[in-house]
């Protein structure tokens, strides 16, 4: 396979829901551009909606316009949150400081997500929950008076340390915490102090302080780095030419793939630096690369989370063995993404295994064919599609439609980026 051209990717993710959500509770209205509109997305904007904001709709190309009240109001309905779960804990956040009572519920992948890690710390700021079917969803959440909070976090989680950092926004009052290894992405920190908001880090502890004002604001998100990741692990594996990935945020927190890629022997580049509202940006140029496995160490893994499944295909496809440690919270992701990862990668014909919380890959050159099962993760569907453009490759994917909740057109993108250097 050659490759060639420049592509843009959707935009960010972790940045599209977090605007959404500011901007809903903002008084007055916000522009967004190169908002994300996948389904996750969309998610975001529908249960915005159902607590009393403004939005037009989210479509590729245009700018989203959000008009906020200043806080929001008790929904009629229950909040549906689909498959997002960003969605549902940032939402729990913001709702544990709004005096009336909001039920929550998603789709049979998030309803299966733990949501205590969230709650509990919130519990003790003052917000109250009600468990239906134990630690998930649905989940009704009333809020009040909220108690500033000091809390040593049990895992590394920028969804767990936003929920709580926003509701300390919207409670106004302190909130300290410290994440147990490694840091997770740091979007709420950098739009939180974009408003005037104190956020510091000091002796591993970030530390919020209430005296910021959120106001209406105009932004363009930047391209997901996590959704570039697919791109770039495809023109890693071609055989010839070059990719030019355009916008893409290169925020240090959400860049550790490129760390490991360069250390696997991958040919990345950043063209084109900038910053916009806080967050850098900048063009990735990829080229054709020969790999090598390497280790992963525990405390890399929070700023990778997302773009392990793309590393473990090109772990898959290096010389050597590459070990990913401490990867256990891959079993609460929209499936038991790290058992999916090792079990359809032996089901195509690489040597892969979970060894305690440890996913351990043995590359070969061996053609790699086979069924793919993705259990509707997003994630697994496309990093397996990049699998399936080594030639000779014939990897048969059973729901490719789900890569929709996090980038729409991805087949097609990925097409495009093979046909241009045909």
């Amino acid at each position: 396979m050659k490759v060639a051209g420049s592509v843009r990717v959707p935009g960010d993710k972790s940045i599209t829901h977090r605007v959404l959500l500011l901007a809903g509770l903002a008084r007055g209205t916000s522009h967004i551009g190169g908002a994300l509109t996948s389904l996750d997305a969309q998610s975001s904007a529908r249960v915005l909606r159902q607590l009393g904001s403004e939005l037009s709709p989210l479509r590729k190309g245009t700018t989203v316009t959000v008009r906020g009240r200043g806080k929001f109001t008790a929904p009629k309905v229950t909040l549906f949150c689909g498959n997002s779960g960003t969605t549902t804990r940032l939402l729990l956040g913001l709702l544990s400081a709004h005096r009336f009572s909001a039920t929550l519920t998603g789709d049979r992948s998030l309803r299966r997500r733990p949501m205590r890690r969230v709650t509990v710390p919130l519990a003790t700021m003052g917000a109250q929950f009600t468990e239906q079917q134990g630690d998930g969803l649905p989940l009704t959440v009333r809020g009040g008076r909220l108690q500033p909070l000091r809390y040593d976090m049990p895992v590394s989680s920028a969804q767990i340390k936003s929920a709580l950092l926003l509701a300390g926004m919207a409670g106004e009052v302190g909130v300290s915490l410290r994440e147990p290894k490694g840091r997770s992405r740091d979007h709420t920190e950098r739009l939180l102090q974009a408003f005037g908001f104190g956020v510091t880090e000091r002796d591993g502890w970030i530390h919020f302080t209430p005296g910021g004002r959120l106001e209406p604001f105009d932004i363009q998100v930047p391209g997901d780095p996590s959704s570039a990741a697919f791109l770039v692990g495809a023109a890693t594996m071609a055989q010839s030419g070059e990719l030019r990935v355009s916008g893409v945020g290169v925020n240090s927190t959400r860049t550790g793939f490129l760390d490991v890629l360069g250390r696997m022997g991958a040919r990345v580049e950043i063209e084109e630096p900038a910053t916009h509202f806080g967050e850098p940006v900048g063009d990735l140029i990829v080229r054709p690369a020969a790999l090598w496995g390497t280790e992963v160490t525990a405390g890399e893994i929070p700023g990778l989370i997302d773009e392990i499944p793309l590393l473990a295909i090109l772990a898959s496809r290096a010389v050597g063995t590459t070990t990913f440690r401490q990867v256990g919270e891959l079993r609460v992701k929209e499936s038991d993404r790290l058992g999916l990862i090792a079990e359809n990668l032996r089901a195509v014909g690489a040597g892969a295994e979970v060894v305690g919380d440890d996913l351990v890959i043995e590359g070969t050159d061996r053609l790699p064919r086979g069924k793919v099962r993705t259990a509707a993760d997003h994630r697994l569907a496309m990093a397996f599609a990049v699998l399936g453009t080594v030639t000779g490759a014939r990897i048969s994917i059973d729901d490719m439609a789900c890569a929709a909740v996090s980038f729409p057109g991805f087949t097609e993108t990925l097409r495009e980026i093979r046909g241009s250097g045909r």
